[in-house]
């Protein structure tokens, strides 16, 4: 950036006025708490078959988000994990997880749950899960 007659500014310009004529900014909405992540959680998860179709091939960490501390554009945390193959969990996210649930005859928050149960991270996650 340089200055009117052609030198270098060492300072950027101060416009203090041009906020004066600006309109007051909205406040800003309260953050949502971070979700819980546990990267060990979600290793032992994909280390896992599909609990589908029952490949090894592909596998993935697929979050529950019906009746979990997720939703509408928001993650839950990694406590609701299921191991899906990429094509399982495709169809989860295209089909819904009722519609995905009712198909294959699953539940996938017990699933999550025995995850949990199994998980060499448990008390770790029982904790963020209690708060």
């Amino acid at each position: 950036m340089f200055a009117r007659n052609g030198k270098p500014f060492s300072k950027p310009i101060k416009t203090h006025w041009v906020f004066k004529m600006l309109p007051p900014r909205r406040p800003q909405a309260a953050k949502r708490p971070k979700r819980f992540v546990s990267p060990a959680h979600c290793k032992f998860v994909r280390s896992h078959a599909c609990c589908v179709c029952q490949t090894y091939d592909h596998i993935e960490v697929a979050h529950v988000r019906t009746g979990t501390n997720g939703g509408m554009g928001l993650k839950p945390g990694d406590y609701w994990t299921i191991s899906l193959c990429r094509d399982c969990h495709s169809e989860q996210h295209r089909i819904g997880e009722q519609s995905f649930e009712t198909k294959h005859g699953i539940d996938m928050k017990e699933l999550a749950r025995a995850f949990v149960k199994a998980s060499p991270k448990r008390s770790e996650l029982e904790r963020a899960r209690d708060g």
